[in-house]
């Protein structure tokens, strides 16, 4: 009688387990999209973000878009699909791409030292050793040694933004010291990659900007996206920036120069453009696009080369682990824009934000971590 029961009992689980099953509701999408706009608005007006907006893809489709706020508060005009942000040292990934491509056309190796394509470097004092012994690798995962910012001063008055001549960090580099031995951690370097943007001026003969839009912007078919200055005819989408202080708002303008340092941080692009660039990573786009890389080399990218804090460092490339997945990651922040984007390879999805605001930082690490557990993650299976 006893096992009877027993039987009775573990079949009446399982068809109730397979009924759950059976009866359980579809993630519904567009309810947890209106849950992450609303908390896109509401933590922008609590933060006083002047304007900032999000994008969710799969592929190379655009599931959701939200804007918030003024793009030119001046002005009234409003974040629309067409507002231009600056996208700061989210640039680093594009980068790390261009130096990828030019490795796979034989014109450079990854263990090869980076004073035999920047030999100004040599006047750099390494108290680990030969400078020889930082590679192409180390500055692409950021473990080199170098300092974190381009300037050895923080935020003084009589230097620009940044260095604006290549002669300016020359000049440095008798005075720069290697903070640590080659390779053996992690620690974020603007110049290291600014020193991978000359090797690739040194290698193809172009200027940095000139041999990224040839090589990596039109072939992906980033038509309206840019480095530093706004051309003419994209003036009337650009957003401006906003030192948020005290209830101070400061309008620092639409354009500045990032000068020397592009290749750390010049990009300008709209958002669909950026998503262009997620359906490239997350492998939806053919001809041209699809040629801008290979899909081993990115995946090469993406490999843990070493711990950086919570996430993992690769080649330019941020891996962040959530509920046991990985999302490929990075962020940018530069006068007073803030910005994220991520892929998750599991899901085939990806997100995208942009503020103009100096309060938005907050803002945009909830944002992103909303985006990954409440899209991305249950989209992963259906």
């Amino acid at each position: 009688m006893r096992t009877r029961l027993s039987f009775s009992s573990a079949l009446f689980s399982l068809f109730a387990a397979h009924a759950t099953a059976q009866t359980a509701a579809p993630f519904d999408f567009a309810a947890a999209w209106r849950e992450v706009t609303a908390s896109l608005h509401e933590q922008c007006q609590q933060s006083a973000v002047v304007g900032g907006s999000l994008m969710f893809v799969r592929g190379a489709e655009v599931l959701g878009f939200e804007a918030h706020g003024l793009a030119d508060q001046k002005a009234g005009r409003a974040v629309d699909r067409d507002t231009i942000f600056h996208w700061a040292s989210i640039t680093k990934t594009f980068t790390g791409i261009a130096v990828m491509q030019l490795r796979d056309r034989g014109k450079l190796r990854l263990d090869q030292p980076i004073v035999e394509l920047v030999p100004e470097l040599r006047e750099v004092h390494n108290p680990f050793g030969k400078i020889e012994a930082i590679t192409i690798a180390h500055l692409l995962s950021h473990s080199a040694g170098f300092r974190g910012p381009t300037w050895p001063w923080a935020g003084k008055p009589w230097h620009p933004h940044e260095p604006t001549r290549w002669s300016q960090l020359v000049a440095m580099m008798p005075y720069t010291e290697i903070e640590f031995a080659p390779g053996s951690k992690y620690s974020y370097s603007n110049p290291g990659v600014v020193f991978l943007g000359r090797a690739i001026e040194q290698l193809s003969g172009d200027d940095y900007e000139v041999y990224m839009d040839k090589n990596v912007l039109r072939p992906l078919g980033m038509g309206r996206s840019y480095f530093d200055v706004t051309p003419y005819h994209l003036q009337q989408h650009r957003s401006h920036s906003y030192a948020v202080k005290g209830g101070e708002v400061t309008d620092d303008g639409p354009d500045f120069d990032t000068g020397i340092t592009v290749s750390n941080g010049g990009l300008n692009a709209p958002l669909p453009d950026m998503a262009r660039y997620l359906a490239f990573l997350l492998g939806t786009v053919d001809g041209s696009a699809k040629a801008v890389l290979s899909r081993r080399s990115l995946e090469e990218m993406w490999q843990p080369v070493l711990p950086a804090g919570k996430e993992q460092m690769g080649l330019t490339y941020f891996l962040q682990d959530v509920s046991g997945q990985r999302f490929v990651t990075h962020t940018g922040g530069q006068r007073d824009f803030v910005t994220f984007f991520y892929v998750h390879p599991a899901s085939g999805t990806g997100a995208l934000g942009a503020f103009n605001s100096s309060t938005s930082g907050p803002v945009m690490a909830r944002l992103r971590t909303m985006c990954m557990e409440k899209l991305s993650l249950p989209l992963t299976k259906t």
